[in-house]
């Protein structure tokens, strides 16, 4: 990957320009496409905006349910095959917990990630792990263990669902 600059910080669960979210997302991924010689194929460039648009976890089978409503594909492969591309690049995540993906909010950039995965309305949001990595990368260091790669997965309450549920 070429170089990129620092990680902006997370949006979370804070409100946001969600049509500038998504546009944004896929000039940039856009963009690192074309100074990498990659191809974002119209199905690609759908399924990453499917991801940005529902700001939650997708399991493949759900956004083939898409893709196929827009005459875009019905075969599993069209849909997995899209995902595949943009794990592959760094474009979106896989979410191990709920066997699921979800575009990423840092496209292209080299880094992990960490998840808070809302329970109770689904939402998704990425964040730098930069004090669990440091935490981490101290005790893998400590029994000489080389971490190549490590993703956080929590779950719980977002700000909106836990004031819902204080009420």
């Amino acid at each position: 990957m070429t170089a990129t600059p620092p990680l902006p910080e997370p949006i979370g669960f804070a409100r946001h320009d969600h049509s500038a979210c998504i546009a944004d997302t896929v000039a940039a991924v856009a963009a690192r496409c074309a100074a990498d010689g990659l191809q974002l194929t119209p199905v690609r460039r759908r399924v990453l905006e499917i991801l940005l648009e529902r700001h939650r976890a997708l399991g493949a089978y759900e956004i083939l349910d898409v893709l196929r409503d827009e005459g875009l594909g019905s075969q599993p492969p069209v849909a997995y095959r899209a995902l595949e591309f943009l794990t592959k690049h760094g474009f979106a995540h896989r979410i191990e917990r709920l066997n699921a993906f979800a575009a990423c909010s840092h496209p292209g950039a080299d880094h992990d990630a960490a998840f808070l995965i809302c329970t109770g309305c689904g939402v998704v949001a990425e964040a730098v792990p930069d004090a669990a990595r440091a935490a981490l990368s101290q005790t893998a260091q400590t029994v000489g263990f080389t971490i190549s790669r490590s993703v956080i997965e929590a779950e719980g309450l977002c700000p909106s669902c836990n004031k819902a549920d204080a009420s």
